[in-house]
C-alpha cells in the first residue's frame, strides 16, 4: 500500500506560510508517515536532520508511565511535511511509496517511549504542518522550537540558508555560516575542532567562536563585505589564516589540549584572541606569516597552561580565568596592550 490515510483532521485557521492539521494516531501509525532523523552531516559536511540525540533515561521514564492504565499524554507530537502529504475529504493522505516522507520535529522522546510501550490502542495527539519547500520547513522548525528549551547549538546550526527569522536569530546567521565553513572545510585551520551538535568531538564551543565573529564583523577585521560567497571566502581566509598562526606560535599550548588544560582553547582565550586578530589585521596582517609575526610579541607574556598572569599589580593563576565579561576584558586588553607597546618600540 503506497498511501496512508489518517483522520478525520482538524485544520485550524492560522498563518499562510504552512498548512496545519491536527489528528490522532497510534505511535506505529506515526512512524509509517514520519521519521525521527537526528541532526548530523553527510560526507561533504552538509547538514541533515533535525532532532537532538536520544535521551535514553527520559524515554524510559515516559515508557514506564505509559504502561500504566491511567496514563495520558496531552502534549502533541509535531510532524512536518515537504510535499508528499495532502488533504482529501477531511483526511490526511500521505504518500509512503518511498518510505516515511515526514519528519518528527518535536516529541521524539514521547514517540519513542510510546513505541517501546507497545500499546497499539493508545492514540497520540498529532499536529502536522505541510510546507512548500525545505527552506520553509527549516524556518518553521526553528520558530516552533525556539520558544521551548531547545539546545541553542542545534538552532544555530540550522540558521545557514534560513531566512525570515527574528532579528536576534538572523543576526547570527552570517556567523553560523562562517563557523560551518571553518569546521567542515578541510583547508581550515579549525577543521573538526569546533564543538557542535553534529561534531561532539570538537573542543572549541561554536557559540563562543560565533561571539568572536559577530564582534569582528561589527567592529573589526571582518566588518567589510556583506553577504555572498565572496564575502564569506574573504572572512574565512582571515580567520583561518589567523588560527593557523596561533597554532604555529603557541604550538605547545594548542596541540593535544582541551579547554580544561589550556586557556588558549578555553572561551576566555578564544574570545580574547579574537581581539588580537582584529588588532593585527588593523596593522595589515593578512597571511598566517604576517599574523605569526605579530603574535610572537606575546611569547613570554602568556600563561595558557601554567604559571600566573600578571595584570599590572594583580596576579592570576592561569586556570582561574573564566568565561565572564570581566575576564574577557581583562585578558583581551592585556594582550592588545602588549602588541601595541611592541609595535611602538
Amino acid at each position: 500500500m503506497s498511501t496512508v490515510v489518517l483522520g478525520p483532521v482538524i485544520t485550524p485557521r492560522q498563518g499562510t506560510a504552512a498548512r496545519v492539521v491536527c489528528f490522532t494516531a497510534t505511535a506505529s501509525e506515526v512512524t509509517r508517515i514520519a521519521r525521527i532523523e537526528r541532526i548530523g552531516r553527510d560526507g561533504s559536511g552538509a547538514l541533515r536532520g533535525f532532532q537532538r540525540p536520544r535521551i535514553a533515561a527520559h524515554i524510559r521514564e515516559i515508557q514506564d508511565y505509559l504502561i500504566r492504565p491511567e496514563a495520558i499524554l496531552p502534549n502533541a507530537i509535531v510532524l512536518a511535511f515537504n510535499g508528499s502529504a495532502s488533504l482529501r475529504d477531511g483526511k490526511l493522505v500521505v504518500d509512503v511509496s518511498g518510505g516515511p516522507p515526514g519528519w518528527v520535529v518535536d516529541g521524539q522522546q514521547r514517540l519513542s517511549a510510546a513505541l517501546a510501550a507497545g500499546d497499539d490502542d493508545f492514540e497520540l495527539i498529532v499536529s502536522a504542518f505541510i510546507c512548500a519547500d525545505m527552506a520553509e520547513l527549516n524556518r518553521q522548525f526553528i520558530l516552533v522550537n525556539n520558544t521551548r528549551p531547545l539546545a541553542k547549538q542545534l538552532i544555530y546550526e540550522l540558521l545557514p540558508g534560513t531566512s525570515g527569522l527574528p532579528h536576534r536569530l538572523s543576526n547570527r546567521t552570517e556567523a553560523a555560516v562562517l563557523v560551518e565553513a571553518l569546521n567542515y572545510r578541510e583547508e581550515s585551520s579549525l577543521h573538526g575542532l569546533i564543538l557542535q551538535q553534529t561534531n561532539p568531538d570538537g573542543v572549541i564551543r561554536d557559540t563562543l567562536l560565533q561571539r568572536v565573529l559577530i564582534n569582528s564583523m561589527q567592529h573589526g577585521a571582518l566588518r567589510n563585505g556583506h553577504g555572498g560567497d565572496g564575502a564569506l571566502f574573504a572572512r574565512f581566509e582571515v580567520v583561518s589564516e589567523f588560527f593557523h598562526a596561533v597554532r604555529e606560535v603557541f604550538r605547545n599550548d594548542w596541540e593535544s589540549h582541551t579547554p580544561k588544560t589550556s586557556r588558549l582553547l578555553h572561551g576566555v582565550g578564544i574570545v580574547s584572541m579574537g581581539f588580537v586578530m582584529d588588532e593585527l589585521h588593523a596593522r595589515r596582517a593578512r597571511t598566517r606569516r604576517q599574523f605569526a609575526r605579530g603574535l610572537r610579541h606575546l611569547v613570554g607574556h602568556t600563561h595558557w597552561t601554567s604559571g600566573d598572569w600578571r595584570f599590572g599589580s594583580e596576579r592570576r593563576p592561569w586556570n582561574t580565568l573564566q568565561n565572564t565579561s570581566g575576564d574577557y576584558r581583562l585578558l583581551s586588553h592585556h594582550l592588545v596592550r602588549i602588541i601595541r607597546r611592541a609595535t611602538r618600540r
